[in-house]
């Protein structure tokens, strides 16, 4: 006779004894843009045009009302629309990498330049300007106005001497304060701009706008100095390192990291000036030596984490695209300790579970790899990556108070 063992985790019982988690969004109403599938629900070949999207990673909302782009990553291009879009699939007016909707390819099928793309992938605004990390021509290119139409090109590029150079670090053997490598995600602090230099392990910091192409970071998290970029520092990980940090966020005055290759969110209580700082706090591990993922078990729970890629606050709120586990977790400013447990979901039914759209067709309340997320007022959008669509919803009542 077989014997069935099961394997039950320390935290799976805490789904039936604690209360529901917090919604993160209103149920109605929803905005889906670029998913393309058929009547059964089965994706169509994706064909670039002004209403499909690609596997997705970032997206900017400027206002609660509009503009909004989105870095189209798998058709390596920026879309646009001048207003917040109220219906699904509503069609594109801007596009920034291509030389039409019609168009795709690696910096346009030609050679790298002001108007091309390789794998765009995070977003913000900055001052009145928009940043996009250009991830696999390892480059930020600022605008220092927020794009209004097709081909607008960026005014300075991070990482890079000028325009046409896309060498990881240069060409460098030792990365700099003026290099990056795989830069994915982009943030902004008032006046500082924060750039997770992912292929670098590191995040770098302009204290004031670059004013000029290629100009050098002032400071750097995850490594002792400009010239490393070891995986957590060369050593064991701890709450300075880093090995995939992937995205950033100001959560009240706190400074937070989505270190994906940790499984985890570093967070400094203050804004660091000093190069190397220790974060303050870590949420998704028990401590800062613990980087498995979902704390070493299959299925996750409410203080756990699995490759988390993107990360934005909502007021006293901290957002999370816990992206492998196809969810969005969040935590409360008032319990935000090592270890602490989220309070709200979105993409699963209770914490304790995970699976890309639960294993079944998407819907209008699964997820599918989320990465980058932008919110503004009251409206959250989420790049739903596997699902080749942007979701926009309100949030929940209890996180938009």
């Amino acid at each position: 006779m077989a014997l069935t063992v099961h394997l039950k985790q320390p935290h799976e019982h805490t789904d039936e004894q604690a209360p529901a988690p917090l919604s993160l969004w209103e149920q109605e109403p929803v905005v889906l843009l670029g998913e393309s599938r058929d009547a059964q629900g089965f994706p169509l070949p994706v064909t670039p045009s002004a209403r499909t999207l690609f596997g997705p990673r970032g997206c900017c909302l400027v206002s609660s009302n509009g503009p909004l782009w989105v870095a189209d990553t798998g058709h390596h291009r920026l879309l646009g629309w001048r207003n917040c879009p109220s219906a699904n699939g509503a069609a594109a007016e801007w596009v920034i990498g291509q030389p039409d909707f019609a168009s795709e390819g690696r910096n346009a099928r030609t050679k790298p330049g002001r108007l091309t793309l390789n794998v765009p992938t995070g977003m913000t605004l900055y001052g009145k300007g928009l940043a996009v990390a250009d991830a696999w021509n390892h480059r930020v290119l600022l605008w220092r106005e927020v794009p209004s139409a097709s081909h607008c090109p960026p005014d300075l590029v991070l990482g890079q001497e000028e325009f046409r150079e896309v060498d990881i670090n240069r060409g460098r053997a030792v990365p700099g304060p003026d290099t990056l490598y795989w830069p994915y995600g982009v943030a902004s602090w008032g006046d500082r701009l924060l750039v997770a230099d992912t292929g670098n392990r590191r995040l770098l910091i302009w204290l004031t706008p670059p004013s000029r192409h290629g100009q050098p970071a002032d400071l750097v998290l995850g490594q002792t100095s400009f010239a490393r970029r070891d995986e957590n520092a060369g050593g064991t990980p701890s709450a300075m390192s880093m090995r995939w940090p992937h995205a950033t966020a100001r959560w009240e005055n706190r400074l937070c990291v989505a270190d994906a290759g940790n499984n985890r969110i570093m967070v400094w209580n203050e804004f660091p000036t000093a190069c190397g700082s220790a974060c303050d706090r870590i949420l998704g591990q028990v401590d800062a030596e613990h980087v498995d993922h979902n704390g070493g078990y299959y299925w996750p729970h409410a203080g756990s984490l699995n490759m988390p890629y993107g990360v934005a606050s909502a007021g006293a709120w901290l957002v999370a695209a816990d992206t492998a586990n196809s969810r969005l977790v969040g935590w409360h400013a008032l319990d935000a300790g090592t270890g602490a447990e989220a309070r709200v979901l979105a993409g699963q039914p209770t914490f304790g579970l995970k699976g890309d759209n639960q294993w079944l067709f998407p819907t209008r309340e699964t997820l599918c790899w989320p990465y980058g997320l932008s919110v503004c007022g009251n409206r959250l959008a989420v790049a739903d990556s596997g699902n080749n669509r942007v979701m926009i919803r309100s949030l929940g009542r209890e996180v938009a108070e």
